[in-house]
């Protein structure tokens, strides 16, 4: 069999199309800008106030969200006849759209409900009327999906599956014993241990998905819980919390990860009692959370807070101290390295953030009449101040998954925590890049797959950032 093109039958007549949309929108993207500046009279006075955009800048700002419509109409066209052309016309972009079918099915369900509940879903339904939300909001869930399907997109077992004749092969390079195996090529080449790039990008991003949210999730369970007293109650608590704070953020990031890697340091268990000390906060704010809003209705409270410590406690012994009882719930000692490292470093950004932000909010009337009705503080830090804070936090939530992606891509490109034949994107770039001249793929996909969800994440925040100031 031959090597696949990229485009298979397709080629012929979308490639024409595509070179002049780029060329279209580069010659719109450089006029643009030209014409705004020709368009603002320079100088003082009511003149230059008065002067603005003219015919010629309005023009090619058409020109130039008209030829970003072509772009999106030519990529469609791939993505549509890639999926619909028979399989032995189909090329690389053809044969990945096929295999992404899960993604696709789910993307088009899942914006479609946001469209029918625009109005019950808040920030999130108003981010289908914003272009760079939208575009965010699609890009995030690609990954999202892609991680949840992966068993089923992925050709290849990504650790496992080594295939003889295929080390550092070109994307479309067919098997040599077609027999052997039901997918018949790598579509994105092989890598120097001759796995499938394809394969590994995919399940990179179930690694990286698994561990990004969950710890920013946890390090604002940290920054929050210490955070609302630091702010609302201020004097030596503050002092004391913002001092600690600022001591973690002058540490060296690189150099803790280093150290948390060690292994003396693993010997001696500095890892776990750090996973225990920081696992305790959720816990912490769950119960403070259920105590404060239902302290009126004892038997509902008593309910909540025993069901948060029997369930939290059961995966707060497995995660943190890899004593669950029943052998369900466990974390690999590299992955708990990572984790910890990410909350550890993440915490004192989120509460220096909520301890701003509650400084701001503790000063408005609804905070004082709630203060008038006999309210407690922990009901007004966490029923009046934190919902109000909610706009900025979303946002800097979705920007700090996007920066402990990253985080992490670099931690797997350096080989600290997790295992050297994890296919996370960091660890895929670092077994990639001592060929990058020759054989660019291995390293250069995953690069690409960080970009593109890292972007996703800043322009959902951006998004998110547009909509809660117009509410």
């Amino acid at each position: 069999m031959e090597r696949l093109s990229w485009t298979g039958a397709l080629g012929p007549w979308l490639v024409p199309a595509l070179e002049a949309a780029l060329i279209a929108l580069a010659l719109a993207a450089l006029a643009h800008p030209l014409a705004l500046l020709a368009g603002y009279r320079l100088g003082p006075g009511p003149e230059a106030a008065r002067s603005g955009p003219g015919r010629a800048a309005r023009l090619t700002g058409g020109l130039l969200r008209l030829s970003l419509w072509a772009l999106a109409a030519v990529l469609a066209a791939f993505l549509i006849g890639g999926l619909l052309v028979p399989p032995e016309a189909k090329g690389i972009l053809g044969r990945i759209a096929t295999r992404l079918w899960p993604v696709w099915l789910s993307l088009g369900a899942s914006f479609a409900l946001v469209a029918l509940f625009r109005r019950r879903l808040g920030l999130l339904g108003h981010l289908l009327g914003n272009p760079a939300g939208a575009v965010g909001l699609a890009l995030v869930m690609f990954w999202v999906f892609a991680a949840l399907f992966a068993d089923q997109i992925a050709p290849f077992d990504p650790v496992t599956d080594v295939i003889a004749g295929m080390k550092n092969k070109p994307p479309g390079t067919p098997l040599p014993a077609q027999g052997d195996a039901a997918y018949g090529y790598y579509l994105l080449g092989g890598d120097a241990l001759a796995r499938d790039v394809f394969s590994r990008a995919v399940a990179g991003a179930r690694v990286v998905l698994a561990i990004a949210p969950a710890a920013t999730l946890f390090a604002f369970m940290v920054g929050i819980t210490l955070g609302l007293p630091a702010g609302y109650l201020g004097g030596r608590l503050d002092l004391l919390l913002s001092f600690l704070a600022n001591l973690v953020l002058a540490f060296p990031v690189i150099l803790l990860f280093f150290l948390l890697v060690t292994p003396e340091i693993v010997a001696m268990g500095v890892p776990t009692y750090m996973a225990g000390a920081l696992f305790l906060f959720p816990l912490i704010f769950l119960t403070i959370l259920w105590n404060s809003r239902f302290r009126t209705r004892p038997p509902l409270r008593a309910a909540l807070i025993g069901a948060t410590l029997v369930l939290g406690g059961w995966l707060y012994a497995g995660l943190a101290w890899n004593a669950d009882p029943f052998g369900v719930v466990a974390m690999p000692a590299g992955v708990l390295i990572v984790f910890v490292s990410v909350v550890f470093v993440n915490a004192p950004s989120v509460f220096r953030i909520v301890r701003g932000l509650t400084l701001d909010i503790r000063t408005r009337d609804y905070v004082a009449a709630a203060q008038t009705r006999g309210e407690g503080p922990w009901y007004i830090m966490l029923w009046e101040i934190l919902p109000n804070a909610r706009g900025p936090l979303l946002v800097d939530f979705c920007l700090r998954i996007g920066y402990t992606t990253i985080l992490l891509g670099t931690l797997g490109f350096f080989g600290l925590g997790l295992a050297p034949e994890s296919p996370d994107w960091g660890t895929s770039i670092n077994a990639g890049r001592g060929l990058l001249q020759f054989v660019p793929f291995p390293p250069l996909v995953p690069a690409i797959a960080i970009m593109s969800l890292v972007l996703g994440m800043n322009l959902l925040a951006d998004g998110l950032r547009e909509e809660s100031l117009r509410e």
